[in-house]
């Protein structure tokens, strides 16, 4: 299983690039928001690697949250990786999570190739990944996001509440002090 790539970018286009790894020249498919912020000469991409009966393809990320969104939306039941692809080049990773904890339909049915059934089980599906998508900081922050968005649940605040209070919390090392700072964000909202 291929999940990264480090290599000379050969060829670029908008849905696609070239990478020359040692001597291997991979075609790795990538969306809008990577292609713009792709360099010339040297990549390093985040790979989901995805095995089908009849092709190996390779889908690359600049960022983990970009692959972490693909690959949580692909798992979802008529979201295949064309889908969403169109998705991550609509939005950014930031972006998808406030269409998500706001359960905007109509921002999801603007991506090409999503119809109002279809934007309705994304959001449903992807309910309560908004805070996950919202941390990119590290493996212990994102516990400690996940944990005090529980604590404040179990308060009784609603998601959409919570995510926008933590996305506006300065960076707290731990659980406890993302609750403390949550909860003055809270009362003034």
């Amino acid at each position: 299983m291929i999940v990264g790539l480090n290599g000379k970018v050969e060829k670029k286009e908008p849905s696609f690039v070239h990478v020359e790894v040692n001597g291997v020249v991979y075609e790795v498919f990538i969306s809008l928001q990577t292609f713009s912020a792709l360099p010339k000469d040297e990549v390093k991409l985040f790979i989901s690697h995805i095995i089908r009966e009849d092709a190996q393809l390779l889908y690359g990320f600049l960022e983990s949250g970009e692959k972490n969104l693909f690959e949580k939306l692909i798992k979802i039941n008529g979201v295949g990786p064309k889908v969403a692809m169109a998705i991550c080049s609509t939005y950014t990773p930031s972006q998808f999570a406030t269409v998500i904890s706001s359960s905007d339909i109509k921002a999801v049915q603007r991506v090409p190739g999503i119809g109002p059934k279809s934007a309705g089980r994304i959001l449903v599906e992807l309910n309560g990944f908004d805070v996950e998508l919202l941390m990119t900081k590290g493996e212990p922050q994102n516990l400690a996001y996940s944990q005090a968005s529980e604590a404040l649940e179990s308060l009784g605040f609603k998601k959409d509440k919570i995510s926008n209070a933590l996305s506006s919390c300065s960076v707290g090392s731990d659980t406890a002090s993302l609750v403390k700072e949550a909860l003055r964000l809270l009362q003034t909202i």
